[in-house]
C-alpha cells in the first residue's frame, strides 16, 4: 500500500508539474492563474458548502441513495453543459451550439428526476411487499 501512495504521489506530482509547464509557455499566463484562483474561490466558498448542506439534508430521507445517485448525475450535467451555455459572446462558429442546450438541459435534469423518483417508487412498493409478507 505504501509503494502504491508514492506511485501515485509521483504520478501527482509529475501532472502538476506539466501543467505548470503548459502554463509557463502562454503568452499570458496571468489569465490562467486568475481563472484557477477563482475556480478555487468558487469551490471552496460556494460548490463545497452547499453539496455538504444538500447532502445533510438528503441523509433524513428514506431513499438517500438514490437521491445522491440522482443528485451526482444530475451535477455532472450540469458542470459539463453550463460552461457552453454560459459562454460569452456568439459561438465561434454555427455549428458549435446548433440546437437548444438550455432546453435539452432541461429535459435531461427532468429525465433523471423521473427516473429517480420512478425507481424510489419501485423500491418503496418492493420494500412495503416484504413488510407485508414479513407479518
Amino acid at each position: 500500500m505504501k509503494t502504491y501512495r508514492y506511485t501515485l504521489g509521483a504520478l501527482g506530482l509529475l501532472l502538476i508539474a506539466v501543467g505548470a509547464r503548459l502554463v509557463a509557455v502562454l503568452p499570458d499566463p496571468l489569465d490562467v492563474l486568475v481563472w484557477l484562483g477563482g475556480a478555487l474561490v468558487l469551490h471552496d466558498a460556494v460548490i463545497a458548502p452547499l453539496v455538504l448542506g444538500v447532502g445533510m439534508l438528503v441523509a433524513a430521507l428514506p431513499a438517500r441513495g438514490l437521491t445522491r445517485g440522482a443528485l451526482l448525475t444530475g451535477g455532472a450535467v450540469l458542470l459539463v453543459t453550463l460552461p457552453l451555455l454560459l459562454r460569452p459572446g456568439a459561438a465561434p462558429n454555427a455549428s458549435a451550439l446548433p440546437l437548444p442546450y438550455g432546453r435539452n438541459l432541461l429535459l435531461v435534469l427532468g429525465a433523471v428526476a423521473v427516473a429517480a423518483a420512478l425507481l424510489a417508487a419501485v423500491s418503496a412498493v418492493r420494500s412495503h411487499g416484504r413488510r407485508r409478507r414479513d407479518t
